[in-house]
């Protein structure tokens, strides 16, 4: 070992450090990096040309477009990454926020459309879940040292608000039972619940008012009172809660008038317009940013001299084979009149299955394994083995995962070949190490500390991990849930190998249908010999993928950002 009177002389007799080796190696890596980059921006644009074709349009389309909106959008752009990094940021979030929201609201009329859930079952579960928790509440209230009838609430108010009295699946294995046993008798008493009952109403009021008082009401409702924390004011809550009811309202008049009708009004207004008056909000309050918020009317003031310039001297847009027919049509075998609605469809209800089967089981392992496992003697050995496990898990190739679920849930439980619920289920196996081992990080990254803390004033394990870590570590949990479900999205082996269609004329309307998903489409159109279906059909698909995964990928990067800068 050298000691300071006798090190090592790195430079040689010059006496000085040599950097050569280390900028060679910065300057290597910088190449790398850059080369990649570039391969894949030049692939994407690619494709994108393949599925726009903006060289199909006049020149002077090019031009007045180019003149109004991209040179105005990529000076402001330049200038907040310049002059002001929180203008920049808040540009972007006002410029994505709306795209996330255009998706969710697109999401729930697919899920309306379909009939997967109607809006008269939406009302029906809001108003009895509401109901149930009222009669809890007020027992709560008035009757606080009644334990057990607490517990009889607690279990009877959701049986008969909810299920009813006895539950359907109940009246139906008695009747099974008797007969089985040969009864001429079948038990046929039972009390309707509070749902049924308002399934049951001959009359109901309009879909768009049922859709404003079961989705836009409860969200308005919990952005109000963040609005009101925020702001230490009650009344600002309850205005926000006021003025969101009043634009769903002109549903009737503004949706028509839009092309989206009175439904789509009502679900733009939820899921776009109000998150986006709530990031308004405090960025106005706080005061930072606030010219970020031009950014969104330079885009649109772009979009709308552009094509009233091109209408006036008329000039011809370019044809894309990505356009709004695209997605809201079936496959066919004629080019021009192929679309991918069907795929959109079920690649949905699949991540619907996976984020309702995958999240709560791996979040639940996750706490476990960092907050409740034994660290030593033989069960601390067989916690390791298993978190090895996992970690190896989440390398195995997703083919195999699709001879898993091929196996379990079609030759063991007896699903449907190729059906929505049996993809969801494949490809929530494949992305479940990858959700416990994130959530474990994410756990893992909340400092001791707080945990002794709240040991010191008492609160219990469950306690302290309900109310000190998850809520720090929700963040980081979300993000890592994104980006994976962002993986199971275009994952392609798994769908072929449980045996999901290529192709689908009818959207699915139940989690038991045939799946038509996005990657399995795209494989399908790969194989076409049609020029026209390989590269501009196939190519629309590709984009419309990557758009969806983008969007995902930047919604958990503004969360992880979001609470970063908070902590």
């Amino acid at each position: 070992m050298a000691t300071p009177e006798q090190g090592v002389d790195w430079a040689g007799d010059t006496g000085q450090v040599s950097r050569l080796r280390g900028v060679a190696f910065e300057a290597t890596c910088l190449a790398a990096v850059s080369f990649a980059l570039v391969s894949v921006l030049v692939l994407l644009l690619y494709v994108s040309a393949d599925a726009l074709r903006p060289f199909s349009a006049d020149p002077g389309w090019h031009l007045v477009f180019f003149l109004t909106l991209v040179v105005p959008s990529v000076s402001a752009a330049l200038f907040y990454y310049r002059r002001d990094d929180p203008a920049g940021e808040v540009a972007y979030a006002t410029t994505g926020l709306p795209v996330v929201g255009v998706l969710g609201a697109a999401v729930f009329a697919v899920v309306l459309d379909i009939g997967l859930v109607t809006a008269v079952e939406m009302f029906a579960l809001l108003v009895s879940v509401l109901v149930a928790v009222g009669i809890i509440v007020a027992h709560a209230r008035y009757r606080p040292r009644a334990a057990a009838e607490r517990m009889a609430v607690l279990f009877g108010a959701p049986v008969v608000t909810i299920l009813g009295v006895p539950p359907a699946e109940v009246t139906m294995a008695l009747n099974m039972a008797l007969s089985a046993l040969g009864l001429p008798v079948e038990f046929g008493f039972r009390l309707l619940s509070l749902r049924e009952a308002i399934l049951l109403t001959p009359v109901v009021p309009l879909q768009w008012i049922m859709v404003m008082l079961s989705i836009t009401l409860p969200v308005s409702a919990a952005l109000g009172g963040y609005v009101a924390r925020e702001r230490a004011n009650r009344k600002a809550g309850l205005a926000f809660v006021g003025g969101a009811v009043a634009a769903s309202a002109l549903a009737p008049l503004v949706g028509p008038v839009a092309g989206i009708g009175a439904t789509g009004w009502v679900l733009l207004v939820t899921f776009c317009l109000l998150p986006v008056a709530v990031y308004v909000e405090g960025v106005v309050r706080r005061r930072e940013g606030i010219v970020g918020l031009t950014f969104p009317l330079i885009l649109v003031g772009g979009v709308v001299l552009g094509a009233l310039l091109v209408d006036l001297f008329g000039f011809a847009p370019p044809d894309p084979w990505l356009d709004w027919g695209f997605l809201t049509s079936a496959h066919s075998r004629t080019p021009a009149e192929a679309g991918f609605y069907p795929p959109i469809v079920g690649s949905v209800m699949m991540l619907i299955v996976i984020a309702l089967s995958t999240f709560p089981v791996g979040v639940g392992a996750a706490i476990y394994l960092e907050e409740y496992a034994p660290d030593s003697g033989l069960a601390g050995k067989f916690i390791t083995l298993i978190e090895i496990n996992i970690g190896n898990l989440a390398g195995v190739p997703s083919v195999v995962y699709g001879l898993l679920g091929l196996a379990l849930f079609i030759r063991v439980l007896t699903m449907p070949t190729g059906a929505v619920i049996v993809g969801g289920l494949a490809i929530g196996i494949l992305i479940l190490p990858i959700v416990i081992i994130s959530a474990q990080e994410a756990i893992r990254a909340v400092p001791d500390s707080h945990r002794e803390a709240a040991y010191g004033m008492g609160a219990t394990r469950w306690q302290t991990t309900r109310s000190v870590v998850l809520p720090q570590a929700i963040p980081g949990i979300l993000t890592g849930t994104i980006l994976a479900v962002g993986r199971a999205i275009g994952e392609t082996a798994p769908l072929l190998m449980i045996g999901a269609a290529s192709s689908v004329r009818l959207a699915p309307s139940g989690f038991f249908d045939q799946l038509p998903a996005m990657p399995r489409q795209i494989f399908a159109w790969s194989t076409n010999l049609e020029p026209e279906i390989r590269h501009g059909v196939l190519a629309a698909g590709v984009v419309t993928l990557l758009v969806v995964l983008l969007i995902m990928n930047g919604t958990a990067i503004l969360i992880r950002n979001k609470y970063q800068r908070e902590a």
